[in-house]
């Protein structure tokens, strides 16, 4: 189980820095192709960083109020409360706060940039559909977010994302603005222009896309490494194996499924189709119930 833990954390880190190295190569190309212009690159950097610290200051009640989520407490959610209450006392972690979607669709997610400013949200189906056991497992893997930070992680990985999206779309109009200029300057004339352009839209295409890969790669990542902590926190990862097999039986679309969020639940909370199967931002469920039976052979 600590290795797993430990496999998914390396395995974060490791494409989290591809994908720097990447946005590095692109803003090495786009500074070329603008004539050793570097500051153009550093600008873009600046205001994709900006804009995601801006996100990461806010993220958290954008996502509750996406949602329609509205806040409980003991007196009105008891059963709730008590469960994240033991876990929290369990695991040292400080109690977040707690709501509530009313929604025929079982899911659940957390958010917050840090342990003390955190919250949990759960649908009203979920309490109907989980046994105690089962919700507990399910809760442990949405505290196990909080206490990974893995929200510092996906607000880290939104700049790289912004950064390389703004990179893309002045690579596109440079192809088209800019290559003209280079290739009238040039002895090479049209065959010039014609691999200027040719390398502009590649690049401009194939960037948003291998964006879209990474993000959802290191998505994935993080949620098995939320159901490795869930398992080490209950000592009971049939628990969540169950929950996730009740999830992926009853699951449905969220009557507010928002795809900018569709990262944070527990569970795929859209329909996605065949190509959008590709950018997932969840992995396969019968994948995650086969590792938490792994784990629960090795107790």
């Amino acid at each position: 189980m600590y290795s797993a833990i430990a496999r998914n954390k390396r395995n974060t880190w490791f494409i989290l820095i591809a994908f720097i190295v990447v946005l590095g190569l692109l803003g090495a190309l786009i500074g070329w192709l603008a004539g050793n212009n570097w500051w153009i690159t550093a600008f873009i950097l600046l205001f994709a960083g900006t804009y995601a610290t801006v996100q990461y200051f806010t993220a958290d009640r954008q996502a509750l109020a996406l949602s329609g989520a509205f806040e409980v407490d003991k007196q009105s959610a008891p059963r709730y409360y008590r469960i994240v209450e033991n876990l929290c006392i369990t695991t040292g972690t400080p109690m977040p706060k707690l709501y509530v979607v009313e929604d025929a669709a079982p899911n659940a997610f957390a958010t917050g940039r840090t342990p003390d400013r955190a919250a949990i949200t759960v649908t009203t189906s979920l309490f109907e559909l989980m046994t105690d056991r089962e919700l507990e497992g399910v809760l442990a893997h949405e505290l196990g977010h909080i206490r990974n930070y893995d929200i510092r992680v996906s607000m880290i990985v939104f700049g790289l994302v912004v950064a390389v999206g703004i990179i893309a779309d002045i690579l596109l109009r440079m192809t088209f603005f800019g290559g003209a200029r280079r290739s009238n300057n040039s002895s090479g004339g049209g065959q010039a222009q014609l691999i200027f352009l040719l390398l502009g839209i590649v690049a401009a295409i194939v960037a948003p896309l291998l964006a879209g890969v990474v993000q959802a790669a290191i998505s994935r990542q993080r949620e098995y490494l939320a159901d490795a902590t869930s398992a080490m926190t209950t000592r009971d990862p049939d628990a969540l194996a169950s929950a996730l097999g009740k999830l992926q039986t009853y699951g449905r679309p969220l009557q507010k499924a928002n795809t900018s969020m569709a990262h944070l639940w527990i569970a795929d909370p859209l329909r996605p189709s065949a190509m959008q199967r590709m950018f997932a931002t969840h992995p396969p469920i019968p994948d995650r119930i086969e590792r938490l039976h792994t784990m629960g052979g090795s107790f």
